[in-house]
């Protein structure tokens, strides 16, 4: 199953980086720093992460966002030696023309995989698994230069399922579940 999960997100990428540039295109390389919080995150961590983004020259476009929150399941109240949540999602962005603003708002969406790893102390037990999860999110890009910027955003994760496995695909949201706040300097190509 984890193998079929890594297809969309590679898909994504393989048309990204072979698709030509239209006139007006953008395509915007960003490296982030965040902070993972609500919903099911034990506490506030801190997140890093990458987003390659391909906006063509209308206000569609296709991104890939990896992040890794290296202490995600670190609190007060539990015994966990090692936790942390990665992800690597596929999304179609919409965003507000560019001709010439400063600044661009725009609306993310997609799907892909969220990997979740945890050990006691003590080696009680481990989770390792990687479960299909959706994203939605909202963000700004502010130009600074004609290939720098920065760029700020919110996005809510939630992993989904597989109920029954082995009797058919029927999805079903998974506890995992949080918010993420970033802020990232954008290169434009």
């Amino acid at each position: 199953m984890s193998r079929h999960l890594l297809v969309l997100p590679l898909t994504v990428l393989s048309l990204l980086c072979a698709t030509t540039r239209p006139a007006g295109a953008d395509i915007l390389l960003t490296p982030f720093l965040g902070v993972t919080f609500g919903a099911d995150a034990p506490t506030q961590q801190v997140n890093y992460g990458l987003s390659l983004a391909f906006l063509g020259g209308g206000v569609v476009g296709l991104e890939v966002d990896a992040a890794i929150t290296p202490n995600f399941f670190d609190s007060e109240t539990n015994a966990l030696e090692d936790g942390n949540v990665s992800t690597v999602m596929a999304n179609l962005m919409v965003a507000s023309p560019n001709e010439g603003a400063r600044l661009r708002p725009y609306l993310s969406a997609g799907a892909g995989i969220m990997h979740a790893k945890a050990t006691s102390v003590g080696n009680a037990f481990t989770l390792d698994e990687n479960n299909l999860g959706v994203n939605v999110g909202a963000g700004l890009i502010g130009s600074m230069r004609n290939n720098i910027g920065i760029r700020g955003e919110f996005r809510y994760f939630r992993a989904l399922q597989d109920s029954e496995a082995g009797d058919g695909l029927d999805l079903e949201f998974a506890k995992l579940a949080f918010w993420r706040g970033s802020l990232g300097i954008t290169f434009r190509f």
